[in-house]
């Protein structure tokens, strides 16, 4: 295979669909490409038409034509999003482009996929994956899941976990510790795309037995991934009467987010499953409790102190957890102190950034 060889070289990052989409994966992919660009490299990101991770015949005509125009020798980062479902388009340029492989989680571990979509996902990302030169991942956990799946052979895998902006301490969090904070309720926050595998259907359920208590939330987070189950998810809260509690906000750009998260007491994550789960960093970089699940890798990228962390799928313990929270107001003030302490142990874009740098020159070969 081809090598890339220099730290000035022209990088392709190739993402499936708009690259400006505002989900975890595709911010990573953003940050990753500027934090590039910064470090003086040549990065082009290509957003490709048709759908992803079941191809269609648009997706794997973007695709061939995007490797088509790339040189020989070129350095090609592929979002797995995008790489997993096309090997019949990528293999014909594996011999003459260096390919890289950037997987947020494996493809077959999506929520409710049935036995023959995985399996047929498996195989697919398998293939696309044998044709990469090396692969990145944005956690110890997936990196062990693709050889739990069996999804990779011999070829390097290194660990870039997503970095996180520097940010100041919620002003809730504030008036919290200096006992300004007005008599309200509290103010809970999820963001995530509106999917079976972010959860919120479980969170409405736990929350739906706590109305005696004081507490609004906002779900903030796309409704277009799957629309069916935004619909579903909206009918279920007016059926049980919240929606004066619960706001279906919708997705929101970078300063309206932060706004968000400024005016929360705490932020939930109840998801079945996650590659690494970037709202938990952000939200600890605001000084944010957390309750999580310790779906996939956020049993290991949530720290214990700061979050109260339940099985993923078990409404009774996430209602437990919420019980918790909203009664006790020694565990919101140890929870809080927590997550404010781990604000200096959060690693940022640059050095994230420069990861990924080092990881393309270990494996590519620095010529320069």
């Amino acid at each position: 295979m081809s090598t890339c060889v220099s730290n000035s070289t022209a990088l392709t990052l190739i993402v499936p669909g708009d690259p400006d989409q505002r989900t975890g994966g595709y911010l990573y992919d953003a940050q990753i490409a500027a934090g590039l660009k910064a470090l003086g490299r040549s990065v082009e990101v290509i957003g490709l038409d048709g759908a992803f991770p079941v191809a269609d015949t648009l997706a794997h005509q973007a695709m061939d034509e995007a490797l088509s125009r790339a040189r020989d020798g070129h350095c090609v980062v592929i979002d797995g999003l995008a790489l997993g479902g096309v090997p019949e388009s990528v293999e014909p340029h594996a011999d003459r482009l260096a390919l890289v492989g950037l997987v947020h989680h494996p493809l077959a571990d999506e929520t409710g996929l049935g036995d023959k979509h995985q399996q047929a996902l498996l195989r697919s990302e398998h293939a696309a994956l044998s044709l990469c030169r090396a692969i990145i991942v944005t956690s110890p956990f997936t990196r062990r899941r693709l050889h739990e799946l069996g999804l990779v052979e011999d070829q390097p895998i290194f660990v870039v976990e997503p970095g996180v902006a520097p940010a100041g301490l919620s002003r809730r969090v504030e008036q919290r510790w200096s006992g300004t904070a007005a008599d309200d309720p509290a103010r809970l926050l999820c963001v995530a795309s509106l999917t079976p595998r972010k959860g919120q259907d479980l969170l409405i359920e736990a929350l739906n037995d706590l109305r005696d208590r004081h507490w609004t939330l906002d779900l903030v987070g796309s409704a277009d991934r799957n629309p069916d189950f935004a619909r579903a998810l909206g009918d279920r809260i007016k059926e049980k009467d919240l929606e004066s509690r619960v706001r279906l906000v919708g997705e929101v750009d970078g300063e309206r987010l932060a706004t968000f998260y400024d005016q929360s007491d705490l932020c939930l994550l109840p998801s079945w499953y996650e590659g690494y789960g970037m709202v938990a960093t952000e939200a600890l970089a605001r000084g944010l409790p957390l309750i999580t699940t310790t779906g996939g890798a956020l049993s290991e990228t949530v720290p214990r102190e700061s979050a109260v962390r339940v099985p993923p799928g078990d409404v009774q313990a996430l209602r437990q957890a919420l019980d918790r929270w909203l009664s006790d107001p020694d565990l919101r003030t140890d929870l809080s102190r927590a997550a404010a302490n781990q604000r200096s142990n959060l690693l940022d874009w640059p050095a994230a950034t420069r990861q990924f740098a080092a990881a393309l020159d270990s494996t590519m070969g620095d010529r320069g």
